[in-house]
């Protein structure tokens, strides 16, 4: 049971973290100021894609730990799979978007970290 509190809480964040990726969408897409609307959509479908995408690892973990022996080889592997993919976005982060001086992004890679971190020691 405390593996699998570990499993909701990681999904939880990285769920709010996605939305909250979401929500200033169109107001950072502004902060850009004069760009091409070819840059906008390109910068707007980025913004949703990384939010969605993280979505979609914390309702993966979600699902996958209430519906199944959160225990299981197959789930595991599912943990460390977004695991694995949180690490890699966190990394693309720290080298990108973690330069500039939003606090949000700075704070982004060690979120995406905590929260990979939540879904390996929720296999053990």
């Amino acid at each position: 049971m405390g593996n699998e509190l570990l499993l909701y809480i990681g999904s939880v964040v990285i769920i709010l973290w996605g939305i909250a990726h979401l929500i200033p969408t169109k107001a950072i897409v502004s902060g850009f100021g004069e760009i091409s609307d070819d840059n906008k959509k390109v910068v707007t479908m980025e913004l949703i894609a990384e939010g969605l995408t993280l979505c979609f690892l914390g309702v993966l973990v979600l699902l996958v730990t209430i519906m199944t022996d959160s225990q299981s080889e197959a789930a595991n592997i599912v943990y460390l799979a977004c695991a694995g993919m949180l690490v890699v976005m966190a990394v693309l982060t720290a080298l990108t978007g973690a330069r500039t001086p939003a606090v949000w992004y700075k704070i982004c890679p060690a979120v995406k970290t905590i929260v990979a971190i939540l879904f390996v020691l929720g296999t053990l």
